[in-house]
C-alpha cells in the first residue's frame, strides 16, 4: 500500500469495511512567523525541522492505519497467488488487527487515526456483543474527534441504544444527525438508521421515513424497500 495515500481513499476503505469505516488523513498545517535579523537562517532551520518532523510523524500514523486496514482485508488459509498479507485462522487474523488497532490508540491517541482506530475496535466490541466496551469507545470518539469521525460514533452510539431497546437516546442522537449530516454520515443514512430501529416498535413512524428514501432509488432505496418488508401490513 502506498505511503502517500489520499484522505479520500483512506476513508472510502474504512467506510467501506465499517466498519463503517474507514480511511491517508491529514492533519492541520501549521505555519510560523520567522524573525528578521541575522538569526533568520537558524530559525528558518528549526522551523524546517519542526515540519519534517511532523510531517514524518503523520507519515507514520498514516502507514500504521493503512497496514491495519490491509490486515482487515487479508485473506485466511493459503496465501494469495501473487503473495501478500495471510493469516493462518480467523482468530490469528482478528487478534493480529486488534493488536495493530490498539497500538494505534496507545500511541497516537489524539490524531485523526487514533480515533479512527478506537472507533473501528468499537465496532469490533459492537458486532461480539461488548456493548459496554464499544460505548465507551463511540463515546470519546464522539465527544473528541473532528466532525466527521465524530459522526460516525454518534451513528455507532444510535445503534446500541436501538440494541439496548434505548429507543428515546437513539432518536435524539440520529435526530441531530439528521439534522447536521457530515461527508461521512448523509442525512438519508441517519434516517434510514432511525426507521430501520423503530421499525419493530413504532412502524407507522418508521414507515413514514422509509417511503421517501425507497423512492429515491438507487442502493439506498433498495434497502430501504427491504426494510419496509419487515413492517406489518397496513
Amino acid at each position: 500500500m502506498s505511503d502517500h495515500l489520499t484522505r479520500k481513499e483512506l476513508t472510502q476503505d474504512n467506510v467501506a469495511l465499517k466498519v463503517g469505516e474507514t480511511f491517508s488523513f491529514l492533519t492541520t498545517h501549521r505555519q510560523q512567523t520567522i524573525r528578521i535579523a541575522g538569526g533568520i537562517l537558524a530559525v528558518a532551520v528549526i522551523v524546517w525541522a519542526g515540519f519534517y518532523y511532523t510531517g514524518y510523524k503523520q507519515g507514520v500514523r498514516q502507514q500504521a492505519l493503512a497496514d491495519a486496514i490491509q490486515m482487515q482485508s487479508a485473506p485466511v488459509g493459503a496465501p494469495p497467488p501473487n503473495g501478500g498479507m495471510n493469516f493462518p485462522t480467523e482468530a490469528a487474523k482478528k487478534d493480529a488487527i486488534v493488536k495493530a488497532y490498539s497500538k494505534l490508540t496507545t500511541e497516537f491517541g489524539g490524531s485523526v487515526e487514533g480515533y479512527i482506530a478506537e472507533y473501528t475496535l468499537g465496532t469490533m466490541d459492537a458486532e461480539a456483543g461488548k456493548y459496554p466496551d464499544a460505548r465507551t469507545k463511540f463515546q470519546d470518539v464522539a465527544d473528541h474527534a473532528e466532525t466527521n469521525y465524530a459522526s460516525l460514533a454518534k451513528l455507532g452510539l444510535a445503534q446500541l441504544d436501538f440494541a439496548e431497546n434505548k429507543i428515546s437516546d437513539a432518536r435524539t442522537i440520529l435526530k441531530d444527525l439528521i439534522d447536521h449530516p457530515t461527508d461521512l454520515v448523509s442525512k438519508n443514512q441517519a434516517t434510514f438508521t432511525l426507521a430501520r430501529g423503530l421499525v419493530s416498535t413504532q412502524p407507522a413512524e418508521a414507515r413514514k421515513l422509509l417511503l421517501p428514501l425507497a423512492s429515491a432509488g438507487g442502493e439506498g432505496g433498495q434497502a430501504a424497500v427491504a426494510a419496509m418488508q419487515d413492517l406489518p401490513p397496513q
